[in-house]
Protein backbone atom coordinates (compact mmCIF):
# COMPACT_ATOMS: atom_id res chain seq x y z
CA UNK A 1 0.00 0.00 0.00
CA UNK A 2 1.62 3.27 -1.26
CA UNK A 3 2.32 5.32 2.14
CA UNK A 4 0.14 8.72 1.85
CA UNK A 5 2.63 11.89 1.67
CA UNK A 6 0.02 13.70 4.26
CA UNK A 7 0.85 10.90 7.11
CA UNK A 8 4.36 11.30 6.12
CA UNK A 9 4.52 15.01 6.12
CA UNK A 10 2.76 15.25 9.39
CA UNK A 11 4.82 12.49 11.09
CA UNK A 12 8.39 14.87 9.73
CA UNK A 13 6.39 18.07 11.16
CA UNK A 14 6.00 16.72 14.36
CA UNK A 15 9.33 14.83 14.86
CA UNK A 16 10.83 18.81 14.12
CA UNK A 17 8.39 21.12 14.33
CA UNK A 18 10.21 24.00 14.27
CA UNK A 19 13.68 23.02 11.57
CA UNK A 20 10.87 20.84 9.00
CA UNK A 21 9.97 22.13 6.21
CA UNK A 22 7.59 19.88 4.58
CA UNK A 23 4.58 21.77 3.34
CA UNK A 24 1.06 20.06 2.44
CA UNK A 25 -0.84 21.29 -0.06
CA UNK A 26 -4.51 20.79 -0.25
CA UNK A 27 -6.60 21.03 -3.16
CA UNK A 28 -10.29 21.84 -2.30
CA UNK A 29 -13.07 21.17 -4.38
CA UNK A 30 -15.88 20.98 -2.50
CA UNK A 31 -17.65 23.82 -3.27
CA UNK A 32 -20.73 21.79 -4.49
CA UNK A 33 -21.84 21.90 -0.69
CA UNK A 34 -21.39 25.84 -1.16
CA UNK A 35 -22.44 27.28 -4.41
CA UNK A 36 -24.28 24.24 -5.85
CA UNK A 37 -24.64 23.93 -9.33
CA UNK A 38 -21.91 27.18 -10.15
CA UNK A 39 -19.43 25.71 -7.69
CA UNK A 40 -17.65 23.64 -10.96
CA UNK A 41 -17.15 27.35 -12.16
CA UNK A 42 -16.79 28.60 -15.70
CA UNK A 43 -16.26 26.39 -18.63
CA UNK A 44 -12.71 27.95 -20.36
CA UNK A 45 -15.16 26.91 -23.89
CA UNK A 46 -17.83 29.91 -22.49
CA UNK A 47 -17.43 33.18 -25.20
CA UNK A 48 -18.29 36.83 -24.47
CA UNK A 49 -22.18 37.01 -23.98
CA UNK A 50 -22.36 33.52 -22.84
CA UNK A 51 -22.69 31.68 -19.32
CA UNK A 52 -21.77 28.31 -19.33
CA UNK A 53 -21.00 27.12 -16.50
CA UNK A 54 -19.26 23.76 -15.90
CA UNK A 55 -20.93 20.00 -15.33
CA UNK A 56 -20.56 18.06 -11.85
CA UNK A 57 -18.78 15.35 -14.47
CA UNK A 58 -16.42 18.26 -15.57
CA UNK A 59 -15.56 18.91 -12.31
CA UNK A 60 -14.96 15.93 -11.29
CA UNK A 61 -12.67 15.17 -13.87
CA UNK A 62 -10.55 18.04 -13.10
CA UNK A 63 -10.40 16.39 -9.89
CA UNK A 64 -8.86 13.22 -11.51
CA UNK A 65 -6.37 15.45 -13.31
CA UNK A 66 -5.32 16.95 -10.26
CA UNK A 67 -4.85 14.17 -8.33
CA UNK A 68 -3.54 11.99 -10.51
CA UNK A 69 -0.49 15.42 -11.59
CA UNK A 70 0.42 14.15 -7.82
CA UNK A 71 1.75 17.54 -6.53
CA UNK A 72 -1.09 18.32 -3.80
CA UNK A 73 -0.84 16.01 -0.86
CA UNK A 74 -5.12 16.50 -0.01
CA UNK A 75 -7.80 16.48 -2.07
CA UNK A 76 -10.90 17.83 -0.05
CA UNK A 77 -14.11 16.61 -2.10
CA UNK A 78 -18.25 16.37 -1.24
CA UNK A 79 -19.45 12.96 0.33
CA UNK A 80 -20.55 12.55 -3.26
CA UNK A 81 -18.05 13.39 -5.00
CA UNK A 82 -15.66 10.78 -2.59
CA UNK A 83 -18.01 8.33 -3.47
CA UNK A 84 -17.74 8.53 -7.06
CA UNK A 85 -14.15 8.85 -7.05
CA UNK A 86 -12.92 7.16 -3.90
CA UNK A 87 -15.06 4.69 -3.42
CA UNK A 88 -16.68 3.40 -6.84
CA UNK A 89 -13.79 4.39 -9.02
CA UNK A 90 -11.25 3.70 -6.62
CA UNK A 91 -8.78 7.22 -8.18
CA UNK A 92 -6.96 7.66 -5.13
CA UNK A 93 -5.29 3.73 -4.61
CA UNK A 94 -2.06 3.53 -5.29
CA UNK A 95 -2.19 7.24 -4.61
CA UNK A 96 0.47 9.16 -2.31
CA UNK A 97 -2.71 11.48 -2.35
CA UNK A 98 -5.53 11.54 0.64
CA UNK A 99 -8.70 11.80 -0.68
CA UNK A 100 -10.84 13.79 2.20
CA UNK A 101 -14.61 15.13 2.21
CA UNK A 102 -15.94 17.86 3.98
CA UNK A 103 -17.67 16.70 7.07
CA UNK A 104 -19.94 19.48 7.63
CA UNK A 105 -21.74 22.61 6.29
CA UNK A 106 -23.04 25.25 8.60
CA UNK A 107 -25.53 27.96 7.20
CA UNK A 108 -22.60 30.16 6.32
CA UNK A 109 -21.82 27.95 3.30
CA UNK A 110 -25.46 27.68 1.93
CA UNK A 111 -25.44 29.70 -0.96
CA UNK A 112 -27.59 29.14 -3.37
CA UNK A 113 -28.65 32.22 -5.95
CA UNK A 114 -30.75 34.23 -3.99
CA UNK A 115 -30.40 32.91 -0.88
CA UNK A 116 -29.68 34.98 2.16
CA UNK A 117 -28.37 32.40 4.88
CA UNK A 118 -24.65 33.47 5.12
CA UNK A 119 -25.78 36.99 6.04
CA UNK A 120 -26.98 35.30 9.17
CA UNK A 121 -24.98 33.82 12.20
CA UNK A 122 -23.65 30.29 10.96
CA UNK A 123 -25.52 27.37 12.38
CA UNK A 124 -24.32 24.08 13.09
CA UNK A 125 -25.54 21.60 10.31
CA UNK A 126 -24.29 18.51 8.33
CA UNK A 127 -25.33 16.51 5.69
CA UNK A 128 -22.11 13.89 5.35
CA UNK A 129 -22.40 11.02 6.99
CA UNK A 130 -19.15 9.65 7.79
CA UNK A 131 -20.11 6.13 7.18
CA UNK A 132 -20.67 7.09 3.58
CA UNK A 133 -17.54 8.93 3.41
CA UNK A 134 -15.69 5.92 4.87
CA UNK A 135 -17.55 2.87 3.00
CA UNK A 136 -20.25 4.44 0.63
CA UNK A 137 -23.01 3.33 3.03
CA UNK A 138 -24.78 3.26 7.09
CA UNK A 139 -23.14 0.91 9.67
CA UNK A 140 -20.14 0.11 7.60
CA UNK A 141 -18.57 -3.33 9.18
CA UNK A 142 -14.86 -2.54 10.64
CA UNK A 143 -13.21 -3.82 7.71
CA UNK A 144 -14.71 -1.33 4.92
CA UNK A 145 -13.99 1.68 6.09
CA UNK A 146 -10.86 1.83 4.54
CA UNK A 147 -12.50 1.73 1.73
CA UNK A 148 -13.60 5.12 1.30
CA UNK A 149 -12.24 8.56 3.16
CA UNK A 150 -11.23 8.52 6.48
CA UNK A 151 -10.71 12.11 6.57
CA UNK A 152 -12.81 15.27 6.57
CA UNK A 153 -12.89 18.86 7.29
CA UNK A 154 -15.00 20.40 10.19
CA UNK A 155 -15.83 24.27 10.21
CA UNK A 156 -17.04 26.20 12.52
CA UNK A 157 -17.68 29.89 12.75
CA UNK A 158 -17.53 31.92 15.82
CA UNK A 159 -19.43 35.15 16.07
CA UNK A 160 -19.36 36.02 19.57
CA UNK A 161 -22.92 35.51 20.18
CA UNK A 162 -23.18 33.35 23.20
CA UNK A 163 -26.15 31.22 22.14
CA UNK A 164 -25.12 30.53 18.56
CA UNK A 165 -21.04 29.94 19.62
CA UNK A 166 -22.37 27.20 22.38
CA UNK A 167 -24.54 25.37 20.06
CA UNK A 168 -20.97 25.32 17.30
CA UNK A 169 -18.97 23.78 20.01
CA UNK A 170 -22.04 21.79 21.25
CA UNK A 171 -22.07 20.04 17.31
CA UNK A 172 -18.42 19.91 16.95
CA UNK A 173 -17.99 17.90 20.67
CA UNK A 174 -20.69 15.28 19.20
CA UNK A 175 -18.69 15.38 15.76
CA UNK A 176 -15.28 14.35 17.64
CA UNK A 177 -17.29 11.62 19.64
CA UNK A 178 -18.44 9.78 16.43
CA UNK A 179 -15.31 10.65 14.65
CA UNK A 180 -13.09 8.99 17.56
CA UNK A 181 -15.41 5.95 17.85
CA UNK A 182 -15.17 5.20 14.31
CA UNK A 183 -11.14 5.92 13.43
CA UNK A 184 -12.04 9.24 11.31
CA UNK A 185 -9.95 12.35 11.20
CA UNK A 186 -10.52 15.58 10.62
CA UNK A 187 -8.68 19.13 10.34
CA UNK A 188 -10.54 21.81 12.10
CA UNK A 189 -11.60 24.89 9.43
CA UNK A 190 -12.15 28.02 11.79
CA UNK A 191 -13.91 30.94 9.82
CA UNK A 192 -14.07 34.24 10.53
CA UNK A 193 -16.94 35.62 12.49
CA UNK A 194 -19.86 35.82 9.22
CA UNK A 195 -22.05 38.64 10.71
CA UNK A 196 -20.43 42.54 11.24
CA UNK A 197 -20.53 44.35 14.45
CA UNK A 198 -20.27 41.44 16.88
CA UNK A 199 -16.74 42.02 17.51
CA UNK A 200 -13.86 44.88 17.10
CA UNK A 201 -12.61 44.38 13.68
CA UNK A 202 -8.92 44.94 14.57
CA UNK A 203 -9.64 41.95 17.77
CA UNK A 204 -10.76 39.14 15.47
CA UNK A 205 -7.54 37.63 15.11
CA UNK A 206 -6.85 37.45 18.65
CA UNK A 207 -10.33 36.54 19.80
CA UNK A 208 -9.87 33.82 17.33
CA UNK A 209 -6.45 32.29 18.02
CA UNK A 210 -7.75 32.19 22.65
CA UNK A 211 -11.14 30.63 20.96
CA UNK A 212 -9.00 28.10 19.02
CA UNK A 213 -6.46 27.70 22.19
CA UNK A 214 -9.40 27.67 24.63
CA UNK A 215 -11.77 24.99 22.39
CA UNK A 216 -8.55 22.21 21.99
CA UNK A 217 -7.59 22.33 25.81
CA UNK A 218 -10.31 19.93 26.87
CA UNK A 219 -9.62 17.93 23.74
CA UNK A 220 -7.37 15.09 24.53
CA UNK A 221 -4.56 13.34 21.67
CA UNK A 222 -7.05 11.45 19.94
CA UNK A 223 -9.89 13.60 19.69
CA UNK A 224 -7.65 16.40 18.29
CA UNK A 225 -7.61 17.90 14.48
CA UNK A 226 -4.97 16.76 12.79
CA UNK A 227 -4.30 19.86 11.44
CA UNK A 228 -5.92 23.49 11.57
CA UNK A 229 -7.09 25.79 8.63
CA UNK A 230 -7.40 29.52 9.54
CA UNK A 231 -7.56 32.94 8.11
CA UNK A 232 -4.24 34.88 7.22
CA UNK A 233 -4.29 37.84 9.54
CA UNK A 234 -0.56 38.69 9.47
CA UNK A 235 2.41 37.42 11.04
CA UNK A 236 2.10 38.30 14.29
CA UNK A 237 -1.62 36.24 14.61
CA UNK A 238 0.33 33.31 12.83
CA UNK A 239 2.77 33.20 15.21
CA UNK A 240 1.39 33.58 17.75
CA UNK A 241 -0.47 30.42 17.40
CA UNK A 242 2.17 28.64 15.90
CA UNK A 243 4.24 29.47 18.75
CA UNK A 244 1.53 28.56 21.58
CA UNK A 245 1.61 24.98 20.07
CA UNK A 246 4.39 23.57 18.30
CA UNK A 247 2.44 20.35 17.65
CA UNK A 248 -1.09 22.48 16.26
CA UNK A 249 0.22 22.53 12.73
CA UNK A 250 -1.37 25.48 11.97
CA UNK A 251 -3.27 26.07 8.18
CA UNK A 252 -4.55 28.62 5.92
CA UNK A 253 -7.43 29.18 3.40
CA UNK A 254 -7.32 30.59 -0.04
CA UNK A 255 -10.38 32.82 0.21
CA UNK A 256 -11.62 34.09 -3.40
CA UNK A 257 -9.92 33.93 -6.23
CA UNK A 258 -8.15 37.37 -6.66
CA UNK A 259 -4.85 37.98 -8.72
CA UNK A 260 -1.74 35.20 -9.08
CA UNK A 261 0.09 37.28 -7.15
CA UNK A 262 -2.68 37.09 -4.13
CA UNK A 263 -2.35 33.49 -4.07
CA UNK A 264 1.33 32.89 -4.60
CA UNK A 265 2.32 35.72 -2.14
CA UNK A 266 -0.11 34.17 0.53
CA UNK A 267 1.44 30.71 0.38
CA UNK A 268 4.32 32.14 0.98
CA UNK A 269 4.04 34.53 3.46
CA UNK A 270 2.27 32.54 5.39
CA UNK A 271 4.93 29.49 5.40
CA UNK A 272 7.33 32.46 6.08
CA UNK A 273 5.58 32.89 9.36
CA UNK A 274 5.15 29.27 10.64
CA UNK A 275 2.47 27.61 8.37
CA UNK A 276 2.52 24.31 7.24
CA UNK A 277 -0.25 23.73 5.37
CA UNK A 278 -2.55 25.57 2.25
CA UNK A 279 -5.76 24.62 1.38
CA UNK A 280 -6.59 26.76 -1.88
CA UNK A 281 -10.26 26.19 -3.73
CA UNK A 282 -11.63 29.01 -5.69
CA UNK A 283 -7.92 30.17 -6.20
CA UNK A 284 -7.06 26.95 -7.56
CA UNK A 285 -10.57 26.21 -9.34
CA UNK A 286 -10.27 29.64 -11.18
CA UNK A 287 -6.78 29.57 -12.59
CA UNK A 288 -6.38 29.52 -16.22
CA UNK A 289 -4.83 26.00 -16.06
CA UNK A 290 -5.31 24.66 -12.82
CA UNK A 291 -2.21 21.83 -13.34
CA UNK A 292 0.52 24.87 -14.23
CA UNK A 293 -1.02 26.35 -11.44
CA UNK A 294 -1.05 24.07 -9.24
CA UNK A 295 2.78 23.21 -9.80
CA UNK A 296 3.87 27.14 -8.71
CA UNK A 297 1.99 26.57 -5.72
CA UNK A 298 4.53 23.16 -5.26
CA UNK A 299 7.44 25.20 -6.04
CA UNK A 300 6.81 28.17 -3.71
CA UNK A 301 5.46 25.95 -0.98
CA UNK A 302 9.10 24.42 -1.37
CA UNK A 303 10.93 27.41 -0.93
CA UNK A 304 11.82 27.05 -4.73
CA UNK A 305 10.91 30.19 -6.29
CA UNK A 306 8.97 33.68 -5.39
CA UNK A 307 5.59 34.80 -5.44
CA UNK A 308 6.36 37.34 -8.06
CA UNK A 309 8.85 35.00 -10.38
CA UNK A 310 6.18 33.00 -10.03
CA UNK A 311 3.37 35.24 -11.83
CA UNK A 312 5.89 36.08 -14.53
CA UNK A 313 6.96 32.23 -15.20
CA UNK A 314 2.91 31.44 -14.97
CA UNK A 315 2.41 33.91 -17.50
CA UNK A 316 4.92 32.25 -19.46
CA UNK A 317 3.30 28.82 -19.24
CA UNK A 318 -0.09 30.13 -20.74
CA UNK A 319 1.88 31.90 -23.55
CA UNK A 320 3.28 28.44 -24.75
CA UNK A 321 -0.31 26.82 -24.28
CA UNK A 322 -1.82 29.65 -26.03
CA UNK A 323 -4.24 30.52 -23.01
CA UNK A 324 -5.25 34.28 -22.48
CA UNK A 325 -5.10 34.64 -19.07
CA UNK A 326 -7.74 36.43 -17.32
CA UNK A 327 -5.60 39.74 -17.13
CA UNK A 328 -2.46 41.65 -18.21
CA UNK A 329 0.78 40.24 -16.23
CA UNK A 330 1.35 43.96 -14.90
CA UNK A 331 -2.27 43.89 -13.33
CA UNK A 332 -1.57 39.90 -12.17
CA UNK A 333 1.65 41.18 -10.40
CA UNK A 334 -0.73 43.46 -8.50
CA UNK A 335 -2.37 42.96 -4.96
CA UNK A 336 -5.94 43.04 -4.38
CA UNK A 337 -8.35 42.55 -1.22
CA UNK A 338 -9.69 39.13 -1.27
CA UNK A 339 -12.77 37.85 0.54
CA UNK A 340 -11.82 34.97 3.12
CA UNK A 341 -15.40 33.15 3.46
CA UNK A 342 -17.30 31.45 1.05
CA UNK A 343 -20.25 34.42 1.04
CA UNK A 344 -17.78 37.18 0.36
CA UNK A 345 -19.47 39.46 3.23
CA UNK A 346 -16.51 38.72 6.29
CA UNK A 347 -12.67 39.65 6.78
CA UNK A 348 -11.04 40.59 3.35
CA UNK A 349 -7.37 40.38 3.88
CA UNK A 350 -4.96 41.80 1.09
CA UNK A 351 -1.06 40.43 1.99
CA UNK A 352 1.92 43.62 1.45
CA UNK A 353 4.23 42.70 -0.52
CA UNK A 354 7.64 41.98 0.86
CA UNK A 355 9.55 44.48 1.42
CA UNK A 356 12.81 42.61 1.29
CA UNK A 357 14.01 39.99 -0.96
CA UNK A 358 12.84 36.39 0.63
CA UNK A 359 15.35 34.16 2.39
CA UNK A 360 13.58 30.88 1.60
CA UNK A 361 15.62 30.46 -1.44
CA UNK A 362 13.39 31.64 -4.25
CA UNK A 363 15.02 33.26 -7.49
CA UNK A 364 15.77 36.87 -6.83
CA UNK A 365 14.18 40.26 -8.62
CA UNK A 366 15.41 39.89 -12.10
CA UNK A 367 16.99 36.74 -12.39
CA UNK A 368 16.27 33.92 -14.67
CA UNK A 369 13.03 32.44 -13.73
CA UNK A 370 12.56 28.22 -14.22
CA UNK A 371 9.36 27.60 -16.38
CA UNK A 372 7.91 24.04 -15.75
CA UNK A 373 6.92 21.73 -18.69
CA UNK A 374 3.49 23.15 -20.04
CA UNK A 375 0.50 20.84 -18.94
CA UNK A 376 -2.07 20.06 -21.77
CA UNK A 377 -5.53 19.38 -21.76
CA UNK A 378 -5.32 15.84 -21.67
CA UNK A 379 -2.58 14.79 -19.32
CA UNK A 380 -2.36 12.51 -16.42
CA UNK A 381 1.11 11.89 -15.65
CA UNK A 382 2.94 12.78 -12.25
CA UNK A 383 3.99 15.99 -12.83
CA UNK A 384 1.34 17.49 -15.18
CA UNK A 385 3.21 17.68 -18.30
CA UNK A 386 2.33 15.90 -21.81
CA UNK A 387 2.74 12.54 -22.62
CA UNK A 388 6.44 13.32 -24.46
CA UNK A 389 8.10 14.72 -21.04
CA UNK A 390 6.64 11.40 -18.90
CA UNK A 391 9.21 9.89 -21.45
CA UNK A 392 12.11 12.09 -20.46
CA UNK A 393 10.84 11.89 -16.34
CA UNK A 394 11.00 8.16 -16.68
CA UNK A 395 14.48 8.32 -18.18
CA UNK A 396 15.68 11.01 -16.09
CA UNK A 397 14.42 8.58 -12.61
CA UNK A 398 15.95 5.52 -14.49
CA UNK A 399 19.73 7.52 -14.43
CA UNK A 400 18.81 8.96 -10.97
CA UNK A 401 17.35 6.15 -9.18
CA UNK A 402 19.85 6.28 -6.40
CA UNK A 403 18.84 9.77 -5.97
CA UNK A 404 15.27 10.29 -5.52
CA UNK A 405 12.60 7.11 -4.59
CA UNK A 406 10.15 5.96 -8.01
CA UNK A 407 8.38 4.02 -8.88
CA UNK A 408 7.91 0.59 -10.83
CA UNK A 409 9.03 1.76 -14.04
CA UNK A 410 11.09 4.84 -13.49
CA UNK A 411 8.40 7.43 -12.63
CA UNK A 412 9.74 9.43 -9.98
CA UNK A 413 7.39 8.63 -6.15
CA UNK A 414 6.82 11.74 -4.55
CA UNK A 415 4.77 10.27 -1.30
CA UNK A 416 8.25 8.85 -0.11
CA UNK A 417 10.48 11.99 -1.38
CA UNK A 418 11.49 14.55 1.36
CA UNK A 419 11.93 17.98 0.77
CA UNK A 420 15.33 17.75 -0.17
CA UNK A 421 14.59 15.07 -2.61
CA UNK A 422 11.97 16.64 -3.86
CA UNK A 423 13.47 20.09 -4.55
CA UNK A 424 16.73 18.34 -6.29
CA UNK A 425 14.35 16.50 -8.64
CA UNK A 426 12.42 19.52 -9.78
CA UNK A 427 15.92 21.49 -9.95
CA UNK A 428 17.02 19.35 -12.28
CA UNK A 429 13.66 18.87 -14.26
CA UNK A 430 13.82 22.44 -14.85
CA UNK A 431 17.26 22.70 -16.05
CA UNK A 432 19.16 24.02 -12.91
CA UNK A 433 21.57 21.53 -12.20
CA UNK A 434 21.79 19.50 -8.89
Amino acid sequence: MVTKSLDRKLAAIHADPHGCREFILADAKDADMAFGIGAPGMSPEAHSGEVRLRTLEEYRQQIRLNATQGLVDIMLMSASSNYQLTIRDRLFDGSHVTPAIRANDATDVHLARGSVYAQYPAQPHRSALLDHAMCGHVDCAPGERSLGADLGLYSVTFNNIPEQDFRTLERFHQFREEAERKGFRYFLEVFDPNVPGTIDPETVPHYLNDMIARMLAGVAGPGRPVFLKIVYHGPKALEELVSYDPHLVVGILGGSAGTTFDAFHLLAEARAHGAKVALYGRKINNAENQLAFIQFLRLIADGQIGAAEAVRAYHAVLDRLGIRPHRPLEDDLRPQATSMSYGGSSTSVVVPPASRPSSNGSARAGSAVPTPAAPTAGCDCGCGACEGERGEMSAAADRDSNSFPVLPGGLPDFSRMDVSQRLAYHRRRLGLGA
